[in-house]
């Protein structure tokens, strides 16, 4: 035996030795990656910078910026290009749009490279005698949608002041200050929400500021602008793709009034000297809802007003954005506030950030007659719905979805409902009733979520700073409002995954979800606007108008037969697809416990699906569990 090992441990060697490479492949070491770029400090710069952006190229789309940055130093440089923004809780910095860079000093060009770490950051060798760089570039704003959002038409624009300025490495953004100016195109009006604007023509020249206060200040410009005194120093300013877009009656701006009277008494305290609404009406400008401390920066569809009865759905925004003044700006998460627009964010708190605000939106929605009844609760019990079939809540947790922004970059899924997308948004709306309805039948309705916002966020009135905030303070919040052993109770629900559905706040609130044939009030509104059909607790698909499958439910019927997205059902029993059709047939299904077929194109492949399903159209709605004003009925009452 002994032999024969050593006879086989020599073809081994042998093997070994007849393939070399094997034993001696190219083997690198890593280089260290080393950071130059200086840590931002909190102290300012030897001067304010300047910045000119001419936006009068509307054909074209084209901003042409011009900066002067004072330096402190001579030598290398770094001049930064904004990347994690506020609000939109990534890196989306518009990197890729910035074009035509050139940096002069006294007169002389000079050369730049990029960092290869952080391709954010432009790395500058300043010659001796140089006290600032003069700075061109041109901002390429997407002209088709496949390019990104459209941020300039030949009727409005939207500015966003971190696309089209650069600011020096090594300060605090709060430290920088900044000497805005802007030309429009002639006739146009520009609202910002930035102090000491000097006309000249079609020339903006504004007040010194900070650089953080100025990209917190976006601008909508444009031909077609009106504009409305809300009181307490609110103004609602909207901008149309048409002046007849434009046309808001007296009842109108009066429930918009009222949203900013019930947003006073909820929370106590005003954290901005003056807000500006920033509405822009349009089907051509890209959409965005944004929130800044003191502005909103918001697009709708140009019926906002002119079809005013059936946009209901659509009111939300406003409250949602005016809310994020007292959350999310004044108070906002540790991990959340950054000392500069490099430094990563860290989301893990949206929950409370966008989640409490999605809660509040609803309510002041309803307090302020904005938004009816039926359409909060509407839109409540779709949420519940949504989350009693989700299957991705088995193995995500609600916390863990903050982290989609960075992760995901709010692209579309394959299948949602098991990958999830940022659910602290209304999963988080649902997770704070609930708190709010503990609060209420533990105290015998004497405290509530109300006392919370007071508590939380109305503290410093007249403060527009930012006061940060971690989950020890959320919970000590709560203990001193009432007692409860509230850190449980929030990890539980949004730091675990695998937990119940989240309807207790709704039953606590004297409701239950139910299903029914019709949609309800919201479900309705929203499939008419946008000429959809909701299946998802039928078959689980989601169809645009053609019948193309725009989401399929994970494990539900769909699913199991392989149906997937962006296929196109063609047929149904034999007849071209119609959202009536398809309706009539699964309810004729329920009767005669017959199945129907579907014809679907996916690519150029036909394949038929034969489907038993028999529980005919299911809708979720919101019910009173009992008769009688329930608790939900009062919290959405108004309190002016």
């Amino acid at each position: 035996m002994a032999m024969k090992k050593i006879l086989l441990l020599s073809a081994v060697l042998a093997l070994c030795n007849s393939f070399p490479s094997l034993a001696q492949n190219s083997a690198p070491t890593p280089i260290p990656i080393i950071d130059e770029i200086p840590t931002s400090q909190d102290r300012a710069p030897p001067a304010p910078m300047t910045l000119l952006v001419d936006a009068t190229d509307t054909q074209r789309a084209i901003f042409r910026v011009k900066q002067n940055i004072p330096i402190e130093k001579t030598g290398i440089n770094y001049l930064l290009y904004p990347k994690w923004l506020p609000g939109k809780h990534a890196p989306r910095g518009a990197i890729d749009a910035l074009s035509g860079l050139k940096i002069t000093a006294n007169g002389k060009q000079l050369t730049w490279t990029r960092d290869p770490i952080d391709v954010f950051a432009f790395k500058v060798d300043v010659p001796q005698g140089a006290q600032s760089l003069d700075i061109e570039f041109q901002f390429l704003s997407p002209i088709q949608s496949r390019e990104g959002r459209i941020v300039v038409t030949p009727e409005m624009m939207n500015i966003q002041w971190e696309q089209v300025a650069l600011y020096p490495a090594g300060y605090y953004t709060r430290n920088i200050d900044v000497k805005p100016s802007i030309l429009l195109p002639t006739k146009w009006t520009g609202v910002a929400a930035l102090d000491g604007a000097v006309k000249t023509g079609n020339r903006i020249d504004y007040g010194l500021t900070s650089f953080e206060t100025l990209v917190d200040s976006p601008m909508f410009a444009g031909k077609h602008f009106r504009k409305w005194d809300l009181g307490n120093n609110v103004t609602l300013n909207v901008f149309g793709d048409e002046a007849k877009n434009l046309e808001a009656k007296p009842e109108h701006i009066a429930a918009h009034r009222a949203l900013v009277d019930e947003a006073l008494i909820l929370f106590g305290s005003k954290h901005f000297d003056r807000y500006e609404f920033l509405l822009a009406l349009t089907n051509k400008l890209g959409g965005i809802g944004l929130e800044h401390h003191r502005s909103s920066e918001n697009t709708r569809a140009r019926d906002y007003f002119t079809n005013y009865d059936n946009t209901a759905t659509s009111r939300g925004l406003l409250p949602h954005e005016i809310i994020h003044s007292w959350n999310g700006k004044f108070r906002r998460p540790e991990g959340l506030w950054t000392p500069d627009y490099r430094t990563p964010m860290q989301d893990n708190l949206l929950w409370l950030y966008e989640g409490q605000t999605s809660y509040w939106d609803l309510v002041l929605g309803a307090r302020s007659g904005l938004q009816g009844k039926d359409i909060v609760l509407g839109e409540w019990a779709r949420h519940a719905a949504y989350y009693c079939n989700q299957a991705g809540r088995q193995w995500r947790s609600v916390e863990d979805t903050t982290h989609d922004p960075i992760t995901a970059a709010r692209k579309p899924k394959p299948f949602a409902s098991w990958q999830r997308r940022e659910d602290y948004y209304s999963e988080g709306s649902l997770v704070w009733m609930a708190v709010d309805m503990t609060l209420r039948a533990e105290t015998a309705n004497a405290k509530s979520l109300d006392d919370f916002a007071r508590a939380f966020f109305g503290i410093n009135d007249g403060d527009w700073g930012t006061v940060t905030y971690n989950f020890d303070t959320i919970v000590k919040t709560l203990n001193a409002i009432h007692p409860y052993d509230w850190a449980s109770f929030l990890d539980k629900r949004l730091r675990q995954s695998g937990q119940a559905a989240p309807v207790e706040g709704i039953e606590l609130g004297g409701y239950q979800l139910v299903w029914k044939e019709k949609p309800n009030a919201y479900e309705k509104e929203v499939m008419a606007n946008r000429k959809n059909l909701s299946l998802s607790y039928s078959l689980g698909l989601s169809l645009a108008a053609n019948g193309g499958i725009t989401g399929v439910l994970w494990d539900s019927i769909a699913f199991n037969k392989g149906i997937v997205g962006g296929s196109t059902i063609i047929a149904v029993d034999g007849k071209a697809y119609s959202h009536s059709l398809m309706q009539d047939v699964i309810t004729k299904a329920k009767a005669d416990k017959k199945p129907f077929t579907l014809l679907i194109k996916r690519g150029d492949l036909y394949n038929s699906y034969e489907m038993d399903y028999y529980d005919g159209l299911r809708f979720p709605h919101l019910e009173p569990k009992s008769a009688g004003e329930q608790t939900l009925d009062k919290l959405l009452l108004p309190r002016r």
